[in-house]
């Protein structure tokens, strides 16, 4: 069946028209490469595109494109899908990381939850938005609850790995054992170079800081915590000696950045 948009298109056909993409709210955009080369496969000739991790305002204009009626109501589907979502993304996470300031490290894991096609795209939305999607930039070993059951608790899985040398030891606690500051304090013991207090309490956080500060092993390991964090939560979670937030749904699942195509000019182009 023909789209009725077809005939309306097909009566303009010989029209050139330029149009403009613009932002509906403040935030950063994401996917712009994509979205260029994307216009350039439609045919379109593309007069701007801002930069990946450009920041934006209300009413900014985000790209100008010229080309004909038909191209631009297809670019206006197709380009802001490219750039919407992973812009909201990257907005979200540079919220998190201009609250937390130098410390402590904003990262987002939760992009392994998605489905593998958007993987990357995520990914490169949460580094554009100055976050990191890895709990550590250097090589390390991720012993989560089932890792830490299956080998029989939190010392045996650090015994375990032991001699797998020129990887840090990531050790997810969620208090199953006992409680979070003595699970803490066995991870550390064994050789964790970095303790996940992954419960979403902000009572576990304090406990554990003030326990290994009472054994004066607080600089022996790094305080990574996650579960629900939001953006209000941070300034308290600066407070508590903590070295990394894990922000799960609040970044991934950041509304989109709205944007809308506009055509502001269109001409006669039998000529050209």
């Amino acid at each position: 069946m023909r789209d009725i948009r077809d005939d309306i298109l097909y009566s303009i056909a010989g029209h050139k028209v330029t149009a403009t993409i613009i932002a509906e709210d403040d935030g950063i955009v994401a996917e712009t490469a994509a979205a260029e080369q994307a216009a350039k496969d439609l045919g379109l000739t593309v007069d701007r595109m801002l930069a990946e991790g450009s920041p934006v305002k209300k009413g900014d204009e985000i790209a100008r494109l010229c080309g004909t009626p038909k191209q631009a109501a297809m670019a206006e589907d197709l380009l802001i899908g490219l750039m919407a979502k992973p812009s909201g993304i990257a907005t979200s996470a540079r919220r998190f990381v201009n609250k937390a300031g130098r410390r402590p490290k904003i990262v987002s894991g939760a992009w392994k939850k998605m489905p593998w096609s958007q993987k990357e795209v995520i990914r490169r939305a949460v580094t554009i938005g100055g976050a990191d999607c890895r709990i550590s930039p250097e090589p390390f070993l991720y012993l989560d609850k089932n890792y830490v059951r299956m080998l029989g608790g939190i010392s045996e899985s650090l015994e375990a790995v032991a001699s797998l040398n020129g990887y840090l030891k990531v050790v997810q606690l969620k208090g199953a054992y006992k409680d979070m500051a003595s699970e803490a304090c066995e991870a550390i013991e064994h050789g964790a170079d970095i303790i996940f207090i992954d419960s979403g309490r902000h009572a576990d956080v304090k406990r554990v800081v003030e326990r290994l500060n009472q054994l004066g092993i607080r600089d022996n390991v790094k305080i990574a915590f996650g579960g629900s964090i939001r953006l209000e939560d941070v300034e308290a979670l600066k407070a508590m000696d903590v070295d990394i937030l894990d922000i799960g749904r609040q970044i991934i699942d950041a509304p989109l950045l709205d944007m809308r195509l506009e055509v502001i000019e269109t001409r006669d182009g039998q000529g050209e």
